[in-house]
């Protein structure tokens, strides 16, 4: 599948969570783990409370469409916490404490597992002279340690994180301050995400070309009517930028095309 077939794309603009790497293992792991640590540090049972309040359903490991965890800054997540003590019966003060003890950020490296080889990915796309950026509801400090742990810091042009001062998805202010730092028409941008909001950030800011992913919380209905085309992983991107190496036909008249074969015809005869 040629996605970009006659394309002029300049930049191709990543999400992370759900469409480089697997976003219900990193963040549903991630709440079990904090909720585990929660309970640990007040004593009560905090797994069905946090899991309600991020959207993640334990039973079956999955983060729900409209959950928090889809597309909620970590400091807020942190907030939603301390709610959750509260709820428990604890004061605000309390509260507090507990998350303070309890909280952590997940590990970058080791919750990331990548749908498709990143590296092999990114530096075909590079070798066809398009730049490659990412744009996440991640903080930056864990995108930079996942990029590093997969290889490609030098391939990735631009990134723009949670954390960064720029307004979240679905605004397009992510799209558009990557395209004016690396002085790109947003009409020569493509936008690859997994959720509703990535493809309105797209949408909004006139991309030239939106790709869904379904690997993520995005359901087919809700990514439809948003996307140009829909895809179930970025690695059914590889065959769009992998470059195939030229092999001659070989001709059974030649001498190559003969080998093994015996060279008397009459070998073969009655």
């Amino acid at each position: 599948m040629q996605l970009l077939k006659n394309s002029d794309a300049q930049v191709i603009i990543f999400d992370k969570d759900g469409t480089l790497i697997d976003f219900d293992y990193m963040w549903g792991t991630w709440t079990l783990q904090l909720a585990e640590r929660l309970e640990t540090v007040t004593g009560l049972d905090a797994r069905e409370a946090l899991c309600k309040s991020y959207g993640y359903d334990s039973a079956h490991r999955k983060i729900l469409l409209d959950g928090k965890l889809t597309c909620t800054p970590m400091w807020r997540l942190r907030e939603m916490m301390v709610d959750v003590a509260v709820s428990l019966g604890f004061s605000q003060a309390s509260a507090r404490c507990a998350v303070d003890e309890a909280w952590f950020v997940p590990d970058p490296v080791s919750l990331a597992k990548p749908f498709t080889d990143v590296h092999k990915l990114f530096t075909n796309i590079q070798n066809r002279g398009i730049k490659i950026a990412i744009a996440t509801t991640d903080d930056r400090h864990p995108t930079e340690a996942m990029v590093e742990a997969f290889g490609v810091s030098h391939l990735i042009n631009t990134m723009v994180c949670a954390d960064d001062g720029i307004k979240a998805k679905p605004a397009p202010d992510m799209v558009t301050t990557v395209c004016s730092r690396l002085n790109v028409d947003p009409g020569k941008a493509v936008v690859v995400g997994d959720t509703v909001a990535d493809m309105m950030m797209a949408r909004s800011a006139e991309a030239g070309y939106v790709i869904g992913v379904l690997s993520g919380v995005g359901l087919l209905e809700h990514l439809t009517p948003l996307a140009d085309i829909l895809i179930d992983t970025v690695d059914t991107m590889q065959e769009s930028f992998t470059i195939k190496e030229h092999v001659e036909p070989v001709s059974p008249e030649t001498s190559e095309g003969l080998t093994g074969l015996h060279s008397d015809p009459a070998y073969y005869s009655g």
